[in-house]
C-alpha cells in the first residue's frame, strides 16, 4: 500500500477536532520537521485554501451586514489576528534558542503557521464590511483595548522568559500551556458556532485548529523529553506554570469572550431559524444554546485539555 499523500492529522477531512487531537495525538519535533511541514501543510491542509478557506465557502448576509453577528465576528477576528502576530514575533526567540536542528525546524514552521493565521484572520475582515484601506485602523479600533488588557501582559511574560532570560524550555512551556493551551478551546467553539452563518470563517478556524494540534502536541513532547532528562528542573518549571496561571486568572479574558458570546446570542435570537437542527456538539442544537452554556463548555474543554497536556509532560502538580 502506498504512503498517504500527506499525514492524516494534517488532512482537511481526516484530521481530528482541535480538542481531541491535542488531547490524544503524540507528535515530536523530529517527526514534524521542515520536510514534514512542506508535505503536510502547503500540499495538504492548505491545498486550495490560500486564504484559509475554499473559494466557494461564503458568508451569509446576516453576518456581512451591520448587527450583532457582524460585531461579534469582527471583534473576534481582529483580536485573534493581534494574538497570532504577537505569537509569531515571540516564536522567533524559540527559533534562535532551539538546542537542536529538529526543534529549530519545528519552531520555524510554527512561526510560519502563526504568521499565516494572523494574515487569514485579518484578511477575512473585508468580507465583513471593513474597507481594505482602513483595515489597520479598524483592527486597532475593534481589538486594541483588549490587546492591551489581555495580550500585552502575556507577551511581557513570554518576553521575560525568552528574550531576557534566554530560557528555551520555559518559553516552550509558556507557549504550550499558558497561551495556546488556554486559547485553543475557544477557537474550537468558534469553528463550530460559525459553521452555518459564515462557512468561510469556520474553515479559517478549522485550518488554524489543525495547525494548533501540531503546535500543542509537539510543544508538550519537547517539554516532556526535557524534563525526563533533567528532573532537577521540574520545580522551576512548575513554579513558572503556576505563576502563569495566576496571571491568567487576573486577566479579563473571560470578560471579552463573554462580550462576544452575548453578541452572538443576540444574532442567534434574530436569525436562529437559519441554523435549523444543526448541532454545535453532539446532541445539542446550536439554536438551543445560551452564551453562558457555550462559555462553560469551552471552559470545560480547556480544563480537560490542560490537564491531559500537563499530565503528559509530568507537570500535573501545577493544577
Amino acid at each position: 500500500m502506498s504512503e498517504p499523500a500527506y499525514p492524516p492529522e494534517a488532512d482537511w477531512e481526516s484530521a481530528p477536532s482541535l480538542v481531541d487531537g491535542a488531547m490524544n495525538l503524540e507528535l515530536t519535533a523530529a517527526s514534524c520537521n521542515l520536510q514534514y511541514w512542506l508535505r503536510a501543510v502547503p500540499q495538504g491542509t492548505l491545498r486550495g485554501r490560500v486564504l484559509g478557506h475554499a473559494e466557494d465557502a461564503g458568508t451569509l448576509d446576516v453576518v456581512r451586514r451591520p448587527g450583532p453577528f457582524n460585531d461579534a465576528l469582527t471583534q473576534e477576528l481582529a483580536f485573534r489576528s493581534m494574538a497570532e502576530e504577537k505569537a509569531t514575533r515571540a516564536i522567533s526567540y524559540l527559533v534562535a534558542l532551539a538546542p537542536d536542528n529538529d526543534c529549530m525546524e519545528f519552531y520555524a514552521t510554527q512561526l510560519m503557521d502563526e504568521a499565516r493565521h494572523a494574515m487569514v484572520f485579518r484578511s477575512h475582515l473585508p468580507a465583513l464590511g471593513v474597507a481594505p484601506h482602513e483595515l489597520e485602523q479598524e483592527v486597532e479600533r475593534l481589538a486594541g483595548a483588549d490587546r492591551d488588557r489581555v495580550l500585552v501582559p502575556l507577551e511581557e511574560l513570554g518576553l521575560r522568559v525568552l528574550r531576557d532570560e534566554g530560557d528555551f524550555i520555559g518559553g516552550v512551556v509558556v507557549l504550550t500551556v499558558l497561551v495556546e493551551g488556554v486559547l485553543a478551546p475557544a477557537a474550537e467553539l468558534s469553528e463550530r458556532k460559525w459553521r452555518v452563518f459564515d462557512p468561510a470563517a469556520s474553515e479559517i478556524e478549522r485550518g488554524a485548529g489543525i495547525d494548533e494540534i501540531r503546535h500543542l502536541t509537539v510543544g508538550s513532547s519537547i517539554a516532556r523529553e526535557y524534563l525526563l532528562k533533567h528532573p532537577e528542573e521540574k520545580p522551576r518549571i512548575l513554579a513558572l506554570v503556576r505563576d502563569g496561571m495566576r496571571l491568567w486568572a487576573e486577566l479579563p479574558s473571560a470578560e471579552l469572550v463573554h462580550r462576544r458570546e452575548v453578541l452572538f446570542q443576540q444574532g442567534l435570537e434574530e436569525h436562529g431559524a437559519l441554523a435549523g437542527d444543526y448541532e454545535v456538539w453532539p446532541g445539542r442544537r446550536l439554536v438551543d444554546t445560551t452564551a453562558e452554556e457555550r462559555e462553560r463548555t469551552a471552559h470545560e474543554w480547556a480544563g480537560r485539555m490542560q490537564r491531559a497536556r500537563l499530565a503528559y509532560m509530568g507537570l500535573e502538580e501545577a493544577l
